[in-house]
């Protein structure tokens, strides 16, 4: 039994979590844990694909947009490995994704407060305290924690369109490309669904190897073209303080509205890799076409697997033009993004939660979701009340440097309130000159 009641409990070390650790790690005032039921720190190991790169530079790595001075920052690393000087003459801000895993591993192992092997089997509030049953998967022993507050970090899940439900367990799902690459491989045919960075990435590493196996390769994505991801430079001030504020002041129903015209913002395609593929396409074309196709504006409505036949029997509608099709593929790789599941332990401290009307925690401007407004904190859960900026490595110091602030009282670091040229309000441009009015 442990009798130490901890400042808080971090649950789940994915990136945002493990970058808290890492501020908190010199912090004499701060008595922290973190738990995650993995053995070990590993970031979409499923898609580390050889060459793939970071949508963000390498400043937005753990620590360094709080820290500049902290010794876990990707610098560090890179000297501590011997790879300064190459990174440095290699010029490119962009680490390697594999290399950007490798640093948080690296990180992790030298942070005191990490438990992995931990999953939460009970959390309920008593005495004051939040109170942890937590199961170590090594030993099969039930351990007890407690705590003064807590911070979620227990991350997104892949999403699957509703009509594949029935078939889960014969899709290939983004997250475990790497692994069944082999076997995907000796398919006569495969698809894939899907928008994003993900599905091109997968897209492009099939297309090199089509003509060494001779299968077919499609790509079907329900959206009316392979958007990229918006890089410039007034576009990237939307993750910024500033336009937090700004979103999160505005009713629920016109952020529902905002968000889902933004993806492109977030979930859009690194436009070099959008480049290479058309480039890999071209080159592959002076030999004659191969057997390949790339489908916008078409959804999948229906989705069955024909066991005698070993192949998916895909309903297809061209969403424009109102057409449907048939469509047979031997594999069906899944990369329709990621969504934020609550875990099932919450349910220990429900009442003590905020709840919006769709039912969705209601975070609040410094990432709270308790009822006082200063107990449990999220990482990666807010696009609904804090917009783009959630997902954004980007911007995972500064919401840790904002939830270190509501867990102290105090700036632990210095949290920056305005960075960006622009204004996305007129409250923040009008003087006293200027009437202002609501339409």
């Amino acid at each position: 039994m442990h009798t130490t009641v901890h400042d808080f409990i971090g649950i789940g070390i994915g990136p945002f979590n493990l970058g808290l650790a890492c501020l908190v790690e010199p912090l004499q005032e701060l008595d922290a844990l973190f738990f995650d039921q993995r053995a070990g720190f590993d970031w979409h190991p499923g898609m580390l694909l050889e060459g793939a790169g970071m949508q963000t530079p390498f400043l937005a790595d753990l620590v360094t947009l709080a820290d500049p001075t902290s010794p876990y920052s990707f610098l560090n690393y890179l000297k501590k490995s011997g790879r300064l000087y190459p990174f440095y003459i290699r010029e490119n801000f962009f680490p390697l994704r594999a290399e950007f895993n490798a640093y948080c591993q690296w990180a992790a192992g030298q942070l005191s407060s990490l438990r992995f092997n931990r999953r939460i089997e009970r959390l309920y509030h008593d005495a004051g305290v939040y109170r942890l049953e937590v199961r170590n998967t090594l030993t099969g022993a039930l351990e007890h924690y407690a705590a003064r507050r807590l911070v979620l970090g227990t991350g997104t899940e892949p999403s699957l369109p509703a009509c594949c439900d029935k078939v889960r367990d014969k899709v290939l799902l983004s997250a475990d490309y790497v692994g069944n690459k082999a076997r995907l491989q000796m398919q006569p045919s495969i698809t894939v669904l899907g928008s994003g960075q993900s599905a091109a990435e997968i897209y492009y590493d099939l297309l090199q190897d089509i003509d060494r196996f001779g299968y077919e390769l499609d790509w079907i994505t329900r959206s009316p073209r392979f958007f990229p991801l918006e890089y410039t430079r007034l576009t990237l001030e939307m993750t910024s303080p500033e336009y937090i504020d700004y979103f999160h002041a505005l009713a629920p129903q016109k952020r529902d509205r905002l968000i889902g015209s933004q993806k492109g913002l977030y979930k859009g395609i690194n436009r070099n890799l959008i480049d290479a593929i058309h480039e890999l396409l071209y080159r592959k074309s002076l030999d004659g076409m191969r057997d390949t196709r790339l489908l916008t504006n078409t959804t999948l409505t229906g989705c069955r697997y024909d066991a005698s036949r070993e192949r998916f029997e895909l309903d297809l509608l061209q969403h424009e033009q109102g057409v449907g099709c048939l469509w047979h593929t031997s594999a069906l790789v899944v990369a329709t993004g990621y969504e934020y599941r609550e875990p099932a332990f919450l349910a220990g401290i429900e009442h003590r939660l905020r709840r919006d009307a769709a039912g969705r925690l209601d975070v609040t401007r410094n990432y709270s979701v308790d009822a006082g407004g200063s107990e449990v904190f999220v990482q990666n859960v807010g696009l609904h009340t804090h917009g783009l900026a959630t997902p954004d490595l980007g911007m995972a110091c500064y919401r840790n440097a904002c939830i270190l602030r509501g867990i102290t009282g105090r700036d632990v670091y210095p949290v920056e309130n305005r960075i960006a040229f622009q204004s996305f309000g007129l409250a923040d441009t009008t003087t006293d000159d200027d009437v202002a009015w609501a339409a």
